[in-house]
């Protein structure tokens, strides 16, 4: 078929299935956002005398249309659209005739698929953070059940000082707490308007309004300058992605503690039987397959971090086609996360700390005893760290 983009040559097959490469798929979750972008454009061109009612009225309808029946899963991207921008354009233009071919006025694919993209970063990382703290309340809920219970603390793998339950839950609930604010301080970058900026030097001729976009689309700020917009690519989601490579890294501590807790020789909890499986060879078996993926996927979380740093390093400025590169793994980690956060809401609530199997070091106590002469003697600590060492020592 004939793309919006070709020149009259005809394009080789094996270009497009190269430079378009799963683009395609990865828009379809773009599309109900470039719809509601698109349908922002047209308006602003429309209050800036660049579109006649009737066309806005054919687009709006003719984009809603084509929206809703995405959603409804009766048509996707497809390779020989190339992209869910072409797309969009391709199936309005076939619909609604020459008025479809007029919303491109003002606007590139680059500053068209980075206004869709920011618009779904923001619905994003409120659902992240939204699950992040449905995790906190399992794990306060948690505390609040069984935060009597009495665990030892770690520090070198060794027994140190004493815990419970509720020390640990709620140290794990407050650095999620954490990891939603980090999340949310991604809006700094996402929260600004790219429409306007076309491929990254404005739009000579046309009496654009970029602040009729950024009214219409909830934008605080337009970027500005126009030649910044391009150069900010991959810095919003690479903050994101730090977010969420800092969050994964919390969940899979988590679930790391919960492995050493579950296994034989410590013995500390009981997992739900419906979030553990069974072995292939051994009957009396029970895998916490689930808490290994969750820590095993904090290596996702990082890999996708680093693919994208890796991405725009050193490109020089103006859109490069490397850029669309960015979009395959900052959705493979959001959805990571996102899957990880559900499953650990899920499963928390199931975790039982077992006190009979519980047993804490007798020594454990002794950072204590040496307070307790500072306090009652008035001992300098590193005498009262001595003399309870040396009782140690002979006992």
């Amino acid at each position: 078929m004939s793309r919006l983009w070709d020149k009259g040559a005809p394009l080789d097959a094996r270009v497009l299935r190269y430079t378009a490469g799963e683009d395609h798929a990865l828009d379809d979750r773009l599309v109900a956002y470039d719809v509601r972008a698109s349908i922002a454009h047209a308006e602003m061109l429309h209050e800036c005398g660049l579109l006649d009612g009737p066309s806005l009225q054919a687009i709006r309808e003719g984009l809603a249309a084509i929206g809703e029946a995405h959603a409804r899963g009766e048509w996707r991207v497809t390779l020989d659209l190339e992209d869910g921008q072409t797309a969009l354009e391709t199936l309005l233009t076939r619909r609604i005739g020459d008025a479809g071919a007029r919303l491109h006025a003002g606007r590139s694919r680059n500053d068209q698929v980075l206004a869709a993209l920011r618009l779904y970063l923001r619905d994003a990382v409120e659902s992240l953070a939204e699950g992040t703290r449905e995790v906190m309340k399992a794990l306060e809920a948690l505390a609040t059940g069984q935060g009597h219970v009495a665990l030892p603390g770690y520090t070198h793998m060794q027994q140190a000082m004493p815990s419970s339950v509720a020390l640990w839950a709620r140290g794990y609930a407050a650095e999620l707490r954490d990891d939603a604010d980090g999340l949310r301080h991604a809006h700094r970058r996402i929260l600004r308007n790219p429409l306007g900026s076309a491929a990254g030097y404005g739009t000579p001729n046309l009496p654009v309004s970029r602040e009729a976009t950024r009214t219409r689309l909830d934008f605080p700020e337009n970027h500005e300058p126009v030649t910044a917009v391009q150069l900010s690519r991959g810095k919003a989601e690479a903050e994101v992605l730090f977010q969420v490579a800092l969050l994964m890294q919390d969940l899979g501590r988590l679930a790391s503690d919960l492995l050493l807790f579950y296994t034989r020789e410590f013995g500390f909890v009981a997992l739900p039987d419906e979030f553990t499986t069974g072995s292939s060879i051994m009957p009396q078996k029970r895998n916490p397959d689930v808490f290994e993926l969750v820590r095993g996927r904090t290596a996702t979380a990082q890999a996708c971090l680093v693919e994208v740093l890796g991405i725009t390093a050193k490109l020089p400025s103006g859109y490069q086609r490397d850029l669309q590169l960015i979009k395959a793994p900052l959705f493979r980690s959001i959805d990571v996360c996102g899957e990880t956060l559900a499953i650990m809401a899920a499963a928390i609530p199931g975790v039982r700390f077992r006190p009979e199997r519980i047993r804490l070091d007798p020594d454990i106590h002794a950072a204590a005893e040496a307070n307790a002469l500072v306090v009652s003697e008035g001992m300098p600590f590193r005498e009262a760290y001595r003399r309870v060492g040396q009782k140690l020592a002979k006992d």
